[in-house]
């Protein structure tokens, strides 16, 4: 199947409401261009904007239509406009036809008006079902707003979805819940309709100004940006990408919404991702502050790499070294990102390594870079760095390789045995899984082997054959018995 084939056959989200709501500002927001022409004024958009959105592995093709000003008792197709504005909304009812699922926009700053209420009626109508709606209410700037939606409710469609168009607050949780509801386009006689073939591709070729379809890239490598408040995670992006992609704010919290960008690094695909900060105090409070942290770890779960930031100006915490925890725990690889380097007088890469590696002694397989957000030293190397480490976590070891390791490493070092008076011994070391990687020692069944040992040839692993920056999960197996389990 060829190119447009696969982008005819995506399921199409439609953005529908009265003008003047958000509906351009939504769009460029989820499809993270400035695509669509915002103002204002009512009816700027007249061309319904289309654009492909990536999210969470699923792909749809998502519509900003133009705002319905007039409301006929039924759609005609074969009307014939005579005027733009007529146009433009026989453009957008086509849209409706054709949907997959809506976003019904309506405007949490102005409030539920007589027209967003004749257009709820309609679309109902229309759709005859409202299980492809999702009612979204834009302009939702702070949580005390979040509590005044509740009129939307009057408009019986679903349970109002807070959002900031402007800001990008909610549009995470809001994609999560579109590639939810959507499923899979099946090659059924409705999405084959040449129609909507003719219109979706208009409409992506009008996006992408008719350029050349994308040569197929690697998976990306998902590179999670996390840390406490205020250590310069958003502006450590910034420098990163050599643009401000997000807000930055010396207010603690200002991110809310993990902000996923993407970027082709030295032909890598690399999905960079800036979170809330997390705190002690944040997970005991309520609304935004704490809805944020959720979400930083939930994008740390998707990670394959995490660039924990600390201040290196400041004292490491317990929530520090708790932040690590997470990370290993959830089998992220990890490189330790000591920012704003500048304020430090006498920069001692060593001195301040041991002292780092004093406080996470769970974690000293982690690369540490000295770097500095504000000016941008050595910030470029962080990508270097993460392509590095990504290469480690996919590290395939055979058979035969371990088994020439493991005999070398029991003459230098014979197995130490943990319960009991036997001597352990180690019958097989083979590596059962990679990107993380994950190892299997098989001893006797009565044998037991001392977890420092374990620890040892984790450690001769990583001398040998490199694993920067991942946790490596060793689990021990008997012949005949329980099995144990270690990370390093």
């Amino acid at each position: 199947m060829n190119s447009n084939n696969n982008k005819n056959n995506l399921p199409l989200v439609v953005i529908f409401g009265r003008t003047n709501v958000g509906k351009s500002t939504l769009f460029n927001c989820l499809v993270e261009k400035k695509q669509a022409l915002v103002s204002n004024i009512a009816g700027t958009t007249r061309d319904s904007n289309t654009n492909e959105v990536s999210w969470r592995g699923k792909k749809f093709i998502l519509v900003d239509t133009g705002g319905i000003i007039d409301l006929p008792d039924k759609i005609s197709a074969n009307k014939k406009p005579n005027d733009i504005e007529a146009k433009v909304q026989q453009q957008a009812r086509q849209y409706l036809t054709l949907a997959d699922l809506i976003l019904f926009l309506v405007d949490a700053k102005t409030g539920l008006l007589p027209m967003d209420k004749q257009m709820a009626l309609f679309v109902k109508k229309f759709l005859k079902e409202t299980k492809k709606i999702i009612l979204v209410a834009n302009k939702v700037d702070n949580f005390r707003q979040a509590g005044e939606i509740a009129e939307f409710n009057k408009l019986a469609l679903s349970e109002p979805w807070p959002v900031s168009a402007a800001t990008g607050a909610g549009t995470g949780d809001l994609l999560d819940l579109v590639v939810k509801k959507i499923n899979p386009v099946r090659n059924s006689k409705f999405h084959q309709d040449k129609e909507r073939q003719d219109i979706i591709s208009n409409g992506v070729k009008s996006a992408k100004k008719g350029g050349p379809a994308k040569e197929e890239l690697p998976e990306a490598i998902k590179v999670c940006i996390i840390g406490k408040p205020n250590v310069g995670k958003s502006s450590l992006l910034n420098s990163i990408l050599g643009y401000e992609r997000v807000i930055v704010s010396p207010q603690p919290h200002t991110t809310r919404e993990p902000q996923d960008t993407e970027i082709i690094y030295k032909e890598e695909p690399i999905i960079l991702v800036d979170t809330a900060g997390i705190s002690k105090k944040g997970t005991k409070t309520k609304g935004l502050e704490k809805h944020g942290i959720a979400k930083s770890l939930k994008a740390l779960e998707k990670s394959d790499i995490a660039l924990l930031a600390i201040d290196i100006n400041q004292d490491l915490t317990h929530q520090d070294a708790k932040l690590v925890e997470e990370i290993v725990e959830r089998k992220a690889s990890l490189i330790i990102i000591a920012n704003k380097w500048d304020l430090i007088a006498k920069k001692d890469t060593k001195k301040y390594s041991n002292y780092i590696y004093d406080s996470f002694p769970f974690a000293t397989w982690a690369p540490i870079h000295f770097t500095s957000a504000l000016t941008g030293s050595k910030v470029k190397k962080i990508l270097d760095l993460v392509l590095e480490v990504n290469e480690g976590r996919k590290i395939k070891l055979g058979d035969s390789q371990l088994n020439k390791f493991l005999l070398k490493i029991v003459k230098i070092h014979l197995p130490a045995k943990g319960k009991g008076t036997k001597k352990p011994h180690i019958y097989e070391l083979k590596q059962i899984k990679d990107n993380p990687p994950k190892f299997q020692l098989r001893i006797g069944a009565k044998d037991n082997l001392h977890f420092s040992y374990v620890r040892f040839i984790t450690n001769r692993l990583r001398e040998k054959f490199g694993f920067l920056g991942t946790p490596i999960t060793m689990e021990v197996s008997k012949n005949k018995g329980a099995r144990g389990q270690h990370n390093s």
